[in-house]
């Protein structure tokens, strides 16, 4: 039985199996110290401004996702002026009429801090709009790495981890008395940037305070829900169960024909082709028996989050390498190589810096748009574009002074917005030691262009200047990526 194989033999499946049940744990009322985080703010709320100005203008650039007409909530990526990346989704307009339960049920998800959830941070709720922020997770979700993976796909240990990890998030919330959530699918979790899955804290939550718990494919839609429209813990357990399929699977296989499979003895079609020799038929048998027990028809005969940790534990393989290295994904602590504007932004070296922003002129500012009626044309442009060509010439002759008094012209003449100016202005803030003013204009650059780098790194200088070193780093480290992500997507056209 300890052989290596890819596929589960017949002699795993004999009767002891449809005897066999995970043994059920009573939930615990705590969990351990080392489940909780210590480096996140408490949840508060946010004003619909601030959200708006940290996904510059909620720009399309930045979904990370969104859902259908079922259920038109949109998640965008973010960043705080203190550097902290967020994920924000903007719920239906009409999807939490009373604000007072939008806000209690967000304070109660925003109590909970543990490291297998991406934790809630905050929420909004200013007339009728009703937003939520949590951390952002840069590493994709567990459906793009399942079922549309590129490079390659998730190895047979690391499946394991996914389902304990995922395991312990559910483990946890019952134990803080959030024991339901909501339409638990592989779109729910995420990979932070060590490669460690986590459970997307936005599920703990409805969509709505009336509307419906699951969005997906009624034939994953857990049975009692069908027949009441309710969700209760055991429905999140057969949704797990779906979970463990697709982790053995590699497909996103309906439960009533995994179950089907399972009674047939037809593994081969259960069972990911990618996987052929990582891992045991005990081992295999296991995740599989343990699928049937949370998919049972009975809610009674399913296990609870306690037994699904207890069952997993044993069966993680690797252990003592990093979620990053069995994923491949590179590790947050390696940064792209620097390139000379980042350089010069790491020695904090305004003259050098300065000398690169002249000579990349205007050239990023193409596909800004700027809409003028032929009026302002005729009467207002020239002398709005007048504005801009003296700071220009005062940036080159390093005369930061005027060039601060004429860019600041052309910005509140407002016929034109162009992120280069912004950028400039913050430089020759710099140059006049207003550290202040300068990070205002660097992120108000990228409020007009969200994925600039010069940005970026503008706002890394400010903050640097500024004393905040640690925000200075992420910042630094965001335009280094952001700059590698232009310079491959041009060598690709």
């Amino acid at each position: 039985m300890g052989s290596q194989c890819s596929k589960l033999t017949p002699c795993c499946w004999d009767s002891q199996f449809k005897a066999a049940a995970v043994v059920e744990v009573p939930d615990a009322n705590g969990n351990e110290g080392k489940s909780e985080v210590d480096y996140l703010p408490a949840f508060r709320e946010f004003t619909f401004e601030q959200l708006k100005n940290a996904t510059s203008g909620f720009a399309v650039e930045n979904i990370v996702s969104e859902h259908g007409e079922k259920a038109p909530n949109v998640v965008y990526k973010g960043k705080l002026e203190n550097q902290r990346r967020i994920a924000v989704k903007r719920l239906n307009r009409t999807a939490w009429p009373d604000a007072r339960q939008f806000l209690e049920e967000a304070r109660s998800v925003g109590q909970l801090r543990n490291r297998r959830l991406a934790n809630l941070l905050g929420c909004c709720c200013e007339e009728d709009e009703r937003l939520l922020v949590a951390e952002y997770l840069p590493n994709e979700t567990l459906a793009k790495h399942l079922f549309h993976w590129e490079t390659q796909p998730i190895k047979w240990a690391m499946r394991l981890r996914v389902a304990l990890h995922l395991a312990e998030a559910l483990e946890y919330c019952t134990s803080k008395g959030r024991a339901l959530y909501h339409d638990l699918n592989a779109y729910r979790i995420l990979f932070d940037e060590d490669g460690n899955p986590r459970l997307s804290s936005f599920g703990l939550m409805k969509n709505s305070r009336d509307g419906k718990s699951y969005s997906t494919n009624l034939a994953f839609t857990p049975p009692e829900y069908l027949r009441t429209g309710r969700v209760t813990p055991e429905s999140v357990i057969y949704s797990f169960g779906t979970l463990l399929v697709d982790l053995l699977s590699g497909k996103h296989i309906p439960p009533s024909h995994a179950l089907d499979l399972i009674r047939d003895r037809n593994l081969q079609m259960l069972t990911d082709s990618c996987l052929e020799g990582q891992f045991s038929n005990d081992d295999g048998t296991e995740l599989v028996r343990l699928a049937s027990r949370c998919l049972q028809y009975e809610l009674r005969e399913r296990p609870n989050s306690k037994s699904l940790v207890a069952a997993l534990n044993p069966l993680q393989k690797e252990i003592e390498v990093p979620s990053h290295v069995l994923m491949g994904i590179p590790h947050s602590a390696s940064l792209s190589p620097l390139s000379p504007f980042g350089e010069a932004c790491l020695r904090k070296d305004l003259t050098a810096i300065h000398e690169i922003l002249d000579n990349l002129g205007y050239k990023d500012d193409e596909g800004v748009t700027n809409e003028l009626s032929f009026q302002m044309w005729t009467d207002e442009m020239q002398e709005t574009l007048n504005f801009k060509k003296k700071g220009d010439s005062a940036f080159k002759q390093k005369d930061f002074r005027d060039a601060i008094e004429c860019y600041t012209q052309f910005i509140d003449a407002g016929t034109m917005v162009s992120p280069t100016v912004f950028a400039r202005r913050s430089l020759s803030f710099l140059m006049s030691d207003m550290p202040q003013e300068a990070l205002n204009d660097a992120m108000q650059a990228q409020v007009i262009s969200p994925v600039w780098h010069v940005a970026s790194y503008l706002q890394a200088v400010a903050h640097a200047a500024l004393g905040m070193e640690n925000e200075a780093q992420v910042a630094l480290k965001e335009g280094t990526n952001l700059e590698a992500e232009k310079t491959a997507t041009s060598e690709q056209k």
